[in-house]
């Protein structure tokens, strides 16, 4: 029996574990590549920072930059003012009408009640011609009335002379009969009758008296009224003539004709505007101004113009303080002289002065001031890269100056130019002008 050599033996594969072994990690390597990669990463931020605006972008040509400076802060104003006559009448249509014919013509020198033009209006003729044959008639009316008074008045005078005679004759009467009644040669009775008859005379004398005063008072009052109805008539007949005769216009003062362009056979309606008639070589002098200055502008207030090296020196006559489009009207009057050359309607330059002359920071008056209020401004860094917004507080304004009362330093640098471009935002990054 052959005995298996192995089979006492253990089974064991054979394998290369036998000849593995554990090495150490490496981290040295793995943080060197973290180490790069931040630094590569942070580089490449750093670079994009640089390049990304720090702020709105400008161009630094497509804005005004200017320096704050301490100066002396002069308090007026730059207009432009219109001239025009100083005294002037308007010419408006008081009648409708057809011009018939045209005298005057425009620029033309007037004299008072020359005539300009004339109009023709039937209907006005036509009510002149029925006051007056209303006022003839009242005429009539008062001439028979008085007529007819006058009548009446003798008829009365003759019965009252005839009343008083019949009781004078009474009277007379009533004596005999008393005294035959006395001495017995008549009866008791007799005498009654003649007081009787007496008495009725008197009686019918006081009515008669009576009743001829009520008709004379009520003849004289229709005669009153008659005669007051002619004076309306009359009040009338003189407005109708009025208006005929205005159909004939005439000038209401001497001076230049202005504005007037008739021509015939045109129709002028009532309060039609046919022109002016200004007073001639005076003239004064109209502007709009601003309304941040309504409350500096006073009458009074002197003012310069300067027309071929002369200066003249005019003042504020009149102030408009209703507001119009953000502006209200002013009225200037010339101290002495005028320019000689000055004509309505033109333009000249006028300086008005607000106040006095004083010490004050100064920034020019330019386009950001509209778009601020002059609440705040862009302030300029030193090294001129970039603007950043600021609050500040201004005080008066003049055409060329702003005063400033808070918020800036002397020989800071304010971006003067307009702000609407750069919405709301707070910081600007001014790049190179490109060339």
């Amino acid at each position: 029996m052959k005995t298996n050599l192995h089979s006492t033996t253990t089974d064991h594969s054979v394998t290369g574990s036998a000849m593995d072994r554990v090495l150490p990690k490496r981290r040295g390597k793995t943080w060197l590549m973290l180490a790069l990669g931040i630094s590569i990463t942070s580089l490449a931020c750093y670079f994009l920072y640089k390049a990304m605006p720090q702020g709105f972008p400008v161009k630094q040509d497509e804005m005004r930059i200017a320096t704050v400076e301490k100066g002396i802060f002069l308090d007026n104003i730059s207009v432009r003012a219109n001239a025009e006559a100083l005294n002037s009448v308007m010419l408006d249509s008081i009648e409708t009408g057809r011009v018939e014919e045209v005298i005057a013509q425009d620029g033309m020198l007037v004299k008072k009640s020359d005539v300009l033009f004339r109009l023709s209006n039937t209907q006005r003729h036509l009510e002149l011609l029925q006051r007056q044959s209303e006022y003839t008639q009242q005429i009539t009316n008062r001439s028979m009335l008085r007529a007819s008074y006058e009548t009446s008045r003798t008829e009365y005078l003759k019965r009252i002379a005839d009343g008083e005679f019949q009781v004078l004759q009474a009277k007379k009467l009533l004596d005999r009969q008393r005294n035959l009644s006395q001495q017995g040669f008549i009866s008791t009775q007799s005498s009654e009758e003649a007081q009787d008859k007496y008495s009725l005379q008197v009686r019918l004398l006081d009515d008669l008296k009576n009743a001829q005063q009520t008709e004379l008072k009520l003849r004289s009052d229709a005669v009153s009224e008659v005669e007051k109805a002619m004076i309306r008539l009359q009040t009338g007949l003189q407005l109708v003539s009025a208006t005929v005769a205005a159909l004939e216009v005439r000038a209401p003062r001497s001076g230049r004709l202005t504005d007037f362009h008739l021509q015939v056979g045109e129709i002028v309606k009532l309060d039609h505007h046919l022109g002016h008639i200004d007073e001639p070589d005076r003239y004064k002098l109209k502007a709009n101004v601003d309304e941040y200055y309504i409350s500096r502008t006073a009458v009074g207030q002197q003012a310069e113009i300067k027309l071929k090296e002369k200066t003249y020196v005019a003042k504020i006559s009149r102030v408009f303080p209703q507001i119009k489009d953000g502006r209200f009207s002013i009225e200037l009057e010339f101290e002495k002289d005028h320019p000689s050359d000055l004509s309505p309607g033109r333009s000249i330059d006028v300086q008005i002065t607000l106040g006095e002359p004083a010490p004050a920071l100064l920034l020019p008056n330019d386009s950001f001031i509209n778009d601020s209020g002059g609440a705040w401004v862009f302030v300029v860094s030193q090294d001129g890269k970039s603007a950043q917004k600021r609050n500040i507080q201004i005080g008066r304004r003049s055409h060329k100056q702003i005063e400033v009362l808070s918020g800036l330093n002397a020989n800071e640098k304010v971006v003067v130019s307009a702000y609407s471009a750069y919405g709301k935002a707070e910081r600007l990054a001014i790049q190179a002008s490109s060339k």
